[in-house]
């Protein structure tokens, strides 16, 4: 495990799938649609979906055919209560452990990247977070803000490891030479499932990110 740079992403890595803020984000995704483009939330909710499908996330789909501004949208939707996260002593001592430079690549934005962290008592193991912003609103798993991210840390593909919930989002990780983790949740919340068809984009898969990493220390 000799990498000296290590990039995680945020939601439902660092954090229990299980745990209920994704479901408030969710939530808000869809009050946001409904209200903005007058539908039901229902319709609100298919197209929610639709647009994460076919654009990475839901916001690049807002963007692209209703001209959404991005910040409007991300301070509403994590607009939530942060507090339902628990702190992790176990993630946090194997972190203080892992030699190298981590960094938080998020689909997300800044604010919300900083406050999960702190409520996770785990913001002080990072150097920096690339969030949505940085990536120009294009959203893994397009490989363009992966490249972007190497080129603004310095980041060396062949001595770094990406962590991911999502399998998808190792493809480009991968392509660029990285070492790739799954931290694999099933069911997923954002309903489309990974399944075992995902298994051969990651060198190892855990659904114990702390466990995982005291286990290769």
């Amino acid at each position: 495990m000799s990498f000296d740079s290590w990039v995680f992403d945020l939601d439902n890595t660092l954090y229990p799938a299980s745990s209920s803020l994704f479901p408030q984000i969710d939530k808000r995704m869809k009050e946001f649609i409904s209200r903005l483009l007058q539908v039901d939330v229902d319709e609100a909710h298919r197209l929610q979906k639709q647009y994460y499908r076919e654009f990475g996330t839901t916001l690049r789909g807002l963007m692209s055919n209703h001209a959404v501004p991005p910040d409007e949208f991300l301070e509403y939707v994590h607009e939530i209560d942060h507090t339902v996260l628990e702190p992790n002593p176990r993630l946090d001592a194997a972190l203080g452990k892992l030699p190298g430079r981590k960094f938080i690549f998020t689909n997300g934005s800044f604010r919300h990247a900083e406050n999960v962290l702190a409520q996770l008592g785990l913001a002080h193991h990072f150097q920096d977070i690339f969030d949505i912003k940085a990536a120009d609103y294009v959203p893994k798993p397009a490989i363009e803000p992966y490249r972007k991210l190497v080129a603004q840390f310095r980041v060396d593909p062949a001595n770094a490891v990406m962590i991911e919930d999502l399998a998808r989002n190792l493809v480009a990780a991968r392509e660029l030479g990285m070492a790739t983790v799954w931290v694999r949740q099933e069911p997923h919340p954002d309903g489309l499932g990974e399944g075992d068809n995902h298994l051969q984009l990651a060198d190892h898969v855990t659904d114990d990110l702390a466990g995982w990493l005291e286990s290769r220390l």
